[in-house]
C-alpha cells in the first residue's frame, strides 16, 4: 500500500520527533543508577528517589500541560519551549555533586520533559489517518533513537560517568529547535470556557465514569509499580554482574521493541485490546523470573532472555495502552486524556514503584554487593498479581475495527 506524499511528510518530522524524544530519554536513564552508585556514592534510596523524580512530574504536569496544548497554544511551541528549558536544567544537574541539589534539578527538568511524552503522542495521533495502524510505524523510531543513545554510550564507555546526561542535554535542545518545524496543531477546545475544572485536566476524569477504562487505568497504575525495578535498577544489576557493556547489551530489548511494534496493528487486529495488555503483562512477570536466576557465566541466556522480552513488555502494554485511550477519547480532549494515562501510570505508579524499587533494593544489599534473586522474585510476583486481577475484571467495550497492515 502507498502513501500519499500529504500522508509521508508529517509522518517524516513526526518520526523524527519520536527518534529524538527517546534519544534523549535513553542517553540518561539507562545509566544513571550507576553513575549514582558508584561515582557519587547514593544508596539505593537515593537512586530510588532520583528515577522517581519523574513520576513526581508526571503527577505534577502533564494534565496542565495538555489542558494547554488542548486550549491555548499550539502543541508543537509547546513542545519546543519545554525541550529547551530542559535541556539546560538536565545540563546543570549533570554538574552535581551533592543528592539534594542533584535531586532538585533532576525534578525541575522532569517537569519539562514528562509532559512531551503524552504530547508526542498527542500530536502524532492528530496527524495520523489511522492511529491503530500508523502510530506503531512512527513510534518505532522512538525505539531506533533509544537503542542509537544505548550504543553510543556503549562504546564510549561512560556508563558511569555524567557524560551519558550531557549527552541526553544537547539532544534535548535540539529537539527544542527541532519542534518548531512540526505539523501545526492548533488547540482543539480552543474558545471554550475555561475555568479551575480545565486548569486541573478534570475533564479527562470523565473517562473513568465508563467502568472498563477505569479498570484498564486501575490496571495500568499497579502493573506500573513492579516495573520500576527494571527502569532503575538494571544497569546496576548487570554491572554488578561483571556483564561486558550492559548499556549496549541492554539496547537488544529495543531492537526486539521495534519488531513488536511493527507486528503491533496484525496482534491487535487477531487478538484485541484485553488479550495483547494480558500478555504484556505476563512478559513483565517471565521478565523479572529470568533475572532472578540469571548470572554472568551459564545463566547468561536467561539474562538475554530477560531483556530480549522488552518488546512484548513496552509495546503489548505501553503502546496498546496509548492506542486503547486515543480509541476511547473524544477529540478535544485526547492530549488531556494521554495526560491522564501519564498521570496515573508514569506518574503515581512509577513514583510508588521507584520508592519501593529503592527500598527493596536496600534491604538486599550484602556488603557491597545485592541478594539479586531475592530482589527480582518481588516484582515478579507484583506482576503476576496484578495479571490475575486483570483478567478477572477488565472487560474493554468494542473498538473500532483494526486493519491489519
Amino acid at each position: 500500500m502507498t502513501t500519499s506524499p500529504a500522508v509521508a511528510a508529517p509522518r517524516l518530522r513526526l518520526s523524527v520527533l519520536m527518534f529524538l524524544q527517546y534519544f534523549v530519554w535513553g542517553a540518561w536513564a539507562v545509566t544513571m543508577g550507576t553513575w549514582l552508585g558508584t561515582e557519587l556514592g547514593f544508596d539505593g534510596e537515593q537512586v530510588g528517589l532520583a528515577y522517581g523524580a519523574n513520576a513526581v512530574a508526571a503527577i505534577v504536569s502533564p494534565f496542565f500541560v495538555g489542558m494547554v496544548a488542548d486550549r491555548f497554544f499550539p502543541t508543537q511551541r509547546v513542545l519546543s519551549v519545554l525541550h529547551l528549558a530542559g535541556g539546560t536544567l538536565l545540563w546543570l544537574a549533570s554538574a552535581q555533586t551533592s543528592f539534594g541539589a542533584f535531586y532538585s534539578l533532576l525534578l525541575a527538568y522532569a517537569l519539562c520533559f514528562m509532559p512531551t511524552l503524552a504530547l508526542s503522542n498527542s500530536i502524532a495521533f492528530d496527524h495520523l489517518p489511522d492511529a491503530a495502524r500508523d502510530f506503531p510505524r512512527v513510534r518505532v523510531l522512538g525505539t531506533v533513537g533509544w537503542i542509537a543513545a544505548g550504543l553510543l554510550v556503549g562504546w564510549l564507555g561512560v556508563e558511569s560517568t555524567a557524560l551519558p546526561m550531557r549527552i541526553a542535554a544537547s539532544a534535548s535542545l535540539l529537539l527544542g529547535a527541532f519542534c518548531v518545524l512540526l505539523p501545526h496543531t492548533p488547540p482543539h477546545a480552543a474558545g471554550q470556557p475555561f475555568s479551575a475544572r480545565d486548569a486541573l485536566g478534570l475533564d479527562a476524569l470523565q473517562l473513568l465514569r465508563d467502568r472498563s477504562f477505569a479498570m484498564f487505568v486501575l490496571g495500568s497504575f499497579l502493573l506500573c509499580i513492579p516495573l520500576q525495578f527494571y527502569y532503575a535498577f538494571t544497569n546496576p544489576f548487570l554491572n554488578e554482574l561483571g556483564v561486558p557493556a550492559p548499556a549496549a547489551m541492554q539496547t537488544l530489548g529495543q531492537m526486539s521493541e521495534i519488531g513488536f511494534l511493527l507486528l503491533l496493528p496484525w496482534f491487535l487486529a487477531r487478538f484485541g485490546v484485553k488479550r495483547i495488555l494480558l500478555i504484556g503483562m505476563a512478559a513483565w512477570a517471565v521478565r523479572y523470573v529470568a533475572f532472578a536466576y540469571g548470572d554472568a557465566g551459564g545463566g547468561m541466556a536467561l539474562l538475554y532472555a530477560g531483556i530480549l522480552l522488552h518488546g512484548v513488555c513496552y509495546d503489548f502494554f505501553f503502546v496498546t495502552g496509548q492506542i486503547h485511550v486515543d480509541q476511547q477519547a473524544p477529540k478535544a480532549i485526547r492530549a488531556s486524556a494521554q495526560g491522564l494515562l501519564a498521570f496515573v501510570t508514569l506518574g503515581f505508579g512509577n513514583f510508588i514503584g521507584s520508592y519501593a524499587a529503592g527500598r527493596v533494593v536496600e534491604a538486599h544489599r550484602v556488603g557491597a554487593a545485592h541478594d539479586w534473586t531475592a530482589i527480582w522474585l518481588v516484582p515478579a510476583g507484583m506482576a503476576a498479581a496484578v495479571l490475575v486481577l486483570f483478567l478477572l475484571l477488565f472487560r474493554p467495550r468494542a473498538a473500532p475495527q483494526v486493519a491489519a497492515a
